[in-house]
């Protein structure tokens, strides 16, 4: 993933301007900054879900926005408010049912469905159960195992689940938001983990938070009275933020970002809005 003087602009002005990230496949990317300051709107984009409108940015080799669809088919959303929500009136199995029917029916191959109906359905299960080990989510710890509905699942629980239905079409990026809000210290240590383990299997995660742990390659988004605001010095190669240098804006490596307004009520604004153009894109 690599991005130059990536940004985007909505009707109120900019949701996120002048972001730079070079990060090879594998990464852990996270993108911080106070809400408002439009991380959500960044993800999209960096997912091919918003249309940018300045710069240049990259996904596994695919220009943005130009091949916005072709980057899609390559990454998927875990948990993204007001865009890929858990329905609360549903079980952990019936998401995990309605998922599995719908990577068969629309990302599989055509040849798929010359396989017999047993073999394709054992194939559906087996990434099924790939999806949750990865994610760490053991359906028989859940109160009603997989009858659980999931305004009953925990926040922890609910992060994992979201994360095992984006794991099933098998991304090479998996974008997450909000990834600590509403976590204790022990659960979002436990969160940080799971992404840190996914990102050691080979894809590329990016996350949006309100601070970062400081060992991932970082996005700090800023929105500021006075415009532009720039948080660290873009890296020319991908890297771990250390810990002492995530807060110096001198020695901080990794990624840059900054989103232009003229008042915080302006940059919340003007995500909002850029958030609402997403089903354009």
């Amino acid at each position: 993933m690599v991005a130059e003087n990536f940004g985007l602009k909505g009707p109120r002005g900019w949701a996120f301007r002048g972001v730079a990230v070079d990060a090879p496949p594998g990464s852990l990317v996270t993108i911080e900054g106070p809400s408002g300051s439009g991380r959500t709107c960044l993800l999209l984009a960096l997912t091919g879900r918003m249309r940018a409108g300045e710069g240049h940015a990259e996904v596994g080799g695919l220009a943005l926005p130009r091949k916005m669809a072709a980057v899609r088919r390559i990454s998927a959303l875990g948990p993204v408010p007001g865009v890929s929500d858990l329905d609360p009136a549903l079980t952990v199995a019936e998401h995990l049912r309605e998922r599995a029917l719908l990577q068969r029916r629309f990302d599989g191959s055509p040849l798929t469905f010359l396989r017999p109906r047993a073999e394709r359905a054992a194939a559906s299960r087996a990434r099924v159960r790939a999806a949750l080990d990865t994610a760490g989510l053991d359906l028989e710890t859940l109160p009603k195992a997989g009858r659980t509905s999931v305004r009953d699942l925990e926040r922890l629980e609910a992060l994992r689940l979201s994360v095992a239905l984006a794991l099933i079409g098998e991304p090479r990026l998996l974008a997450v938001d909000d990834t600590d809000l509403k976590l204790s210290g022990t659960d979002r240590a436990e969160a940080w983990a799971l992404l840190r383990s996914i990102a050691g299997r080979g894809t590329t995660v990016l996350a949006v938070c309100s601070e970062s742990p400081g060992d991932t390659l970082t996005i700090r988004t800023t929105g500021t009275a006075d415009g532009p605001a720039a948080t660290g010095r873009p890296a020319a190669t991908a890297g771990a933020v250390p810990t002492g240098a995530a807060k110096d804006p001198v020695g901080a490596r990794g990624a840059t970002a900054s989103a232009a307004a003229t008042t915080k009520t302006d940059t919340e604004k003007g995500a909002a809005d850029a958030l609402a153009e997403t089903g354009r894109a």
